[in-house]
């Protein structure tokens, strides 16, 4: 790997004469680069708290012995063996030739199956399924191919009950009941079919999302598709692991804008690039810090900062160093991104990602921004014409993200009889088939699989409706959350009718997945007392949390209720705060 940092700098074409196309998997190499040996302090900041804590040796980046005082555990996992030697050095294969007792017998082999292995994808289900992972891929931009979907559900097909998929709150795929010995030969069919799994846990960045209606949208900015892509293969090196950036302190979300709709919740990634020009040239500005955790959640900020198309690679490089070498690595819930960013205000940390850019300078913000604050997020369930005459796209709602392998064979089957083989994810877990002809829409609608679970036009309260895995298969969730949250929302759908979509998100535990905070309403699970004063699943709810461009994160509206009470709670919510109408009444007013 020879080429210079500079060579990261792409040529893009004009936002609006992207043509939507199938993905294309370029290769896309960087230097591996040493962190910056001294750095100049800002006048509020003293020059050794600027020296790098990492450093390079023998490829891979690791703590520097004067800084791993009161590093957290899995720093220390990290130190004792690096994580991604079980990929690019392919200690997958012989771990997959273990037993699970003969791993569990020794602590490093036992540390790789419940951490290390994180770096790959895999995710030992210890506590509810033991010896099975669930599988996380890389997905950038929410699309995929029928082919590819097809795969995914051959493999969990032959898991039986345990076997099963999820769409994520990133635009992904999530697989479930995989056994280790599988893994190597699952690892060969992914790569046959164009997807990896590769750095998608852990201290790595998560999957670079984008407008879903990318490409199709008559009304979008800038195609986000091949920013998308282009983050996603420098990331993890073309699906052969990039060491360069799987050290960073905490995991890492980052985004990419291209719709006024804001479907890709800039406001809660750690970096999103927003469309803005400058000066004649097209290019982004940037938001930076968003995140949720168990003791903070906090939007992202803007950075003062633009850079035209082709440097959204370097910017990125940039920020992600900036983190790598500086960030804390103690307390768990105090080294995201923002914790940072306010140690050395947002000006240092600027300046610290100014002197990591190619040329050492990086222009600040601009007043053009192209996102229209006013615009009224659009629904995209059901059919909605392409910017491509003659083609629609048609949005299906997906019931809490889940599905079955035989509903993904279907799936795919759709996306070939009535597409272009393609599908497209959304952050709230849902299905977009596009590149249907105007000639074959009719017959798409009366496909059975689209009358039952599936539906292209989902209740108003349904069509809102997210939730994270719960503790069906998480270890970490309090309360089930999948099969409770669509059981609460039909009950509450009885009791009241809703004059407009509220977004209600479902999270099992204080890690909030599910993104209860950016909810209308959330519930976020807990432990609480029962009558007989015994613990029992409970929620923590939130209302008020708002997306788009007057973005706002919710705040808690009672705490510890019982789920078993949950059901009059939202109905009186809904009423008080969202002008809902008790059935009874709606019907004495017919």
């Amino acid at each position: 790997m020879n080429s210079s940092s500079s060579s990261l700098s792409l040529l893009f074409t004009a936002p609006h004469t992207l043509l939507p196309s199938k993905p294309r998997r370029s290769v896309i190499i960087a230097a591996q680069t040493a962190p910056p040996a001294e750095s100049t302090a800002s006048p509020t900041i003293d020059a050794d708290r600027l020296e790098p804590r990492v450093e390079l040796r023998d490829g891979f980046f690791i703590i520097k012995e004067k800084f791993r005082k009161g590093i957290n555990p899995q720093e220390k996992v990290k130190i004792e063996s690096e994580p991604m030697k079980l990929f690019m050095e392919n200690g997958i294969e012989e771990i997959a030739k273990k037993s699970m007792e003969e791993l569990d017998s020794e602590k490093s082999s036992k540390e790789d199956i419940d951490v290390r292995l994180k770096w790959l994808g895999l995710f030992h289900r210890r506590k509810h399924q033991y010896g099975k992972f669930m599988m996380r891929l890389k997905l950038p931009n929410g699309v995929t191919t029928s082919a590819q979907t097809r795969y995914l559900a051959s493999v969990i097909k032959k898991y039986g009950e345990d076997g099963c998929a999820d769409v994520t709150t990133r635009q992904n795929w999530q697989i479930r009941g995989v056994l280790l010995p599988d893994v190597p030969e699952i690892f060969k069919g992914l790569a046959s079919v164009g997807l990896t799994s590769l750095q998608s846990g852990m201290d790595n960045v998560r999957n670079p999302v984008g407008n879903p209606i990318a490409g199709i949208d008559p009304d979008e900015i800038v195609d986000t598709r091949p920013y998308t892509n282009l983050l996603s293969q420098f990331i993890t090196a073309n699906s052969r692991g990039n060491p360069d950036f799987t050290n960073l302190p905490r995991k890492w979300n980052v985004c990419v804008v291209g719709t006024h709709d804001l479907y890709e919740h800039p406001h809660i990634n750690d970096l999103a690039y927003m469309p803005a020009n400058k000066d004649g040239r097209f290019g982004f500005n940037l938001l930076v810090g968003g995140f949720f955790s168990p003791k903070r959640c906090e939007e992202a900020i803007p950075l003062d900062a633009w850079v035209p198309a082709e440097d959204v690679l370097p910017l990125c490089k940039a920020v992600l160093e900036a983190y790598r070498d500086l960030g804390t690595r103690g307390n768990r819930q105090k080294t995201r991104m923002m914790w940072l960013i306010d140690e050395l205000g947002v000006e240092g940390f600027r300046a610290e990602v100014e002197k990591r850019m190619p040329s050492g300078k990086l222009d600040r913000a601009s007043s053009e921004d192209l996102v229209n604050k006013q615009w009224v997020r659009r629904d995209y369930f059901g059919l909605h014409p392409q910017k491509q005459e003659g083609l629609s796209y048609i949005g299906l709602h997906v019931p809490v993200g889940r599905l079955q392998a035989d509903d993904m064979d279907e799936l795919a089957r759709l996306a070939d009889t009535y597409g272009s083989g393609e599908l497209r994810f959304t952050v709230e877990q849902n299905i977009i088939i596009p590149n249907v002809e105007t000639s074959k829409t009719e017959a798409l609608l009366q496909e059975p699989f689209l009358k039952n679970r599936f539906s292209p036009e989902p209740s108003i309260l349904m069509k809102g409706l997210v939730a994270c895995t719960g503790n069906q298969f998480c270890g970490q969730a309090i309360i089930e959350t999948k099969l409770r949250a669509l059981k609460v929302t039909e009950e509450v759908e009885r009791l009241v009718a809703v004059p407009k979509p509220i977004r209600m998100h479902w999270t099992g535990c204080p890690n909030t997945c599910g993104q209860v905070q950016v909810a209308d309403i959330g519930f976020m699970g807990c432990l609480t007392r029962g009558e007989n004063g015994k613990p029992v699943e409970g929620a923590d709810v939130y209302v008020g949390g708002r997306i788009g461009s007057d973005s706002h994160i919710g705040e808690i509206y009672k705490k510890g209720v019982r789920v078993t009470e949950l059901v009059p709670l939202v109905a009186e919510i809904l009423v008080k705060e969202f002008g809902a109408v008790p059935r009874e009444r709606e019907e004495n007013e017919d």
